[in-house]
């Protein structure tokens, strides 16, 4: 029986980076040879893709959306994509299949036995833990935190706890509108003492990364703006 093809998780970079500056460079040429990609937005991996070497080919490539509004349906039809030879998944920015609707599609070829290599290259999750001071033993990545702002405290509070329990780094992200209300509400929420790591546009020239305690934080004027953020919680 022919062997089906690999399924091959590729990394983007997290703001305008030139790809060499944060891809390695065995990556930039396997996308070369791969002709078949599931993608999170597709201009976005155009541009990245065309950055990456392929100017030129873009219109010969395949691609196939994989977003939050994809059905189960459709990820489960995309295996059959393997029947014609290897693919490439990637998000938007970062790391596939981390806090992104593309693990649909890893989950799907762990089903049908289909091969699953993920490739190095940025994770602002784990950039922005390196980066924090805070403990890098014991974390856990919370994902997104409620939108409504009442939700949001309660939520503050429930993982300030837990962080307390076992001294864990709580790692959460935002959506970068709501970037500022996200950091007023753990201000004043969280206890005096807790440290928070606010971790905005890493890998680009104006990358801030900054850790204080919420007593610190709180002599500070800052605003993060509509940057990517990441940010860290240790109580």
């Amino acid at each position: 029986m022919e062997e089906k093809g690999h399924l091959y998780l590729i990394p983007s970079p997290l703001g305008d980076n030139e790809p060499s500056e944060v891809i390695p460079s065995y990556v930039l040429d396997l996308i070369q040879r791969i002709d078949i990609y599931v993608v999170e937005e597709l201009r976005t991996a155009r541009r990245y893709l065309s950055k990456a070497g392929l100017k030129g080919r873009i219109d010969t490539l395949e691609f196939h959306l994989l977003n939050e509004h994809t059905g189960a349906d459709e990820v489960k039809g995309m295996t059959e994509l393997f029947e014609r030879g290897d693919v490439g998944l990637i998000t938007e920015a970062g790391l596939p299949a981390v806090a992104d609707p593309g693990s649909a599609l890893v989950a799907e070829c762990h089903k049908k036995e289909i091969k699953v290599v993920p490739l190095t290259g940025p994770s602002s999750l784990m950039l922005a833990l390196m980066a924090s001071g805070l403990n890098g033993q014991s974390f856990a990545f919370c994902g997104y935190l409620p939108a409504k702002s009442e939700e949001r405290k309660q939520a503050i509070k429930a993982i300030e706890r837990q962080s307390a329990s076992c001294s864990r780094t709580q790692i959460f992200i935002e959506t970068p509108y709501r970037n500022d209300a996200m950091f007023a509400d753990l201000i004043q929420i969280c206890a005096p003492d807790t440290r928070i790591c606010v971790a905005a546009n890493i890998t680009m020239p104006d990358a801030f990364i900054c850790t204080r305690s919420v007593k610190e934080w709180k002599k500070t004027e800052l605003t993060i703006g509509k940057r990517p953020c990441v940010f860290l919680l240790l109580a």
